[in-house]
């Protein structure tokens, strides 16, 4: 970023701020609970954060727990909620007027009808409503100083790229060695972002956008179904493209059959849980126009960024 400042990026250390953090450059300083660099600052969201730097532009807050499942119920408010007070005290401390907040998309909840910014946010998840507590933090924060303070929050799908080993890592992998099959449907939606892409609007909101509060959808417009994205990875990496779907009822019961036996013999199945099946089975109807309309623009189409991210990996997987 071109201000000369610090640049603090909470929660640097994951997926998403190690691209950030390459984006910004120089100025970009992580603080996590993993120390990933020279320039990083041990730091644990869940306490008060007394971390020395001085010269502060922009806060970045991408600090959170996510998975879901995968964390008892406390944990997502404990670091999501408690987080999100500690930094915006950090924030009152030093004088520092500009927050781009990372939330998601699951304060909507999972309904199979279109949401966009004004919708109601229904989130169905204790991740949903902990994050949906964190954006009310964050506002609470804006407010006192309305005319001075910039938040920007951002909602994005589901991030992909290299290093992401999520939701398309292990699509492309069940791909690959042939035991994927559409859960329920083929025409189920699911909002998605290129994390390149999502790194280079916050950064180009960080410098754009006045002092309020902004919200934004951060997802590909017009959405793509799981077909739409099954079959781009299988032209890009030349995977066998998935043919066959699973009725809902039957894939319901094989998941929750293989989780049980995971729990009596003491073994995790990755990527199979009943709520995670069900997760795949719902859209995620997320309407990004409202982006588009602000002058904002994706550099990369769906398939654009998976071969983006195939080259990345030198062409042998996506990883």
């Amino acid at each position: 970023m071109g201000n000369n400042k610090n640049n603090l990026i909470f929660g640097g250390s994951g997926f998403i701020g190690k691209h950030l953090a390459n984006k910004i450059g120089i100025g970009a300083i992580n603080c996590d609970i993993k120390i990933n660099n020279s320039t990083s600052k041990l730091c644990d969201v869940r306490q008060p954060i007394d971390i020395q730097v001085d010269d502060i532009s922009t806060i970045f807050n991408l600090a959170a727990v996510h998975t879901t499942p995968g964390h008892a119920y406390f944990e997502y408010f404990e670091t999501n909620m408690k987080g999100a007070e500690n930094i915006c005290n950090f924030a009152r401390w030093k004088n520092i007027n500009t927050i781009i907040f990372t939330s998601s998309i699951a304060p909507y909840g999972t309904w199979e009808d279109e949401k966009n910014e004004g919708s109601l946010p229904l989130p169905t998840s204790a991740y949903g409503s902990s994050k949906l507590v964190a954006e009310e933090i964050h506002k609470r924060w804006q407010a006192e100083k309305p005319d001075d303070r910039t938040l920007i929050i951002v909602r994005p799908g589901v991030v992909f790229g290299q290093n992401e080993g999520g939701n398309f890592t292990r699509l492309y992998r069940a791909m690959k060695s042939g035991r994927f099959f559409y859960p329920g449907r083929k025409g189920t939606k699911k909002a998605a972002i290129y994390v390149k892409d999502l790194v280079k609007l916050m950064v180009e909101m960080a410098e754009k956008e006045k002092p309020g509060v902004h919200l934004y959808n951060t997802v590909f417009t017009p959405i793509h179904s799981i077909e739409d994205i099954c079959r781009t990875i299988a032209k890009v990496t030349n995977v066998t493209k998935p043919n066959f779907t699973i009725p809902k009822g039957a894939l319901t019961l094989a998941a929750s059959t293989i989780c049980n036996i995971g729990k009596l013999v003491g073994k995790s199945f990755d990527g199979i849980h009943p709520d995670r099946v069900k997760k795949l089975m719902i859209s995620t109807n997320i309407n990004g126009q409202k982006l588009l309309d602000h002058g904002y623009k994706f550099s990369f189409t769906l398939e654009e960024a998976i071969e983006d991210w195939f080259n990345n990996c030198r062409r042998k997987e996506l990883s």
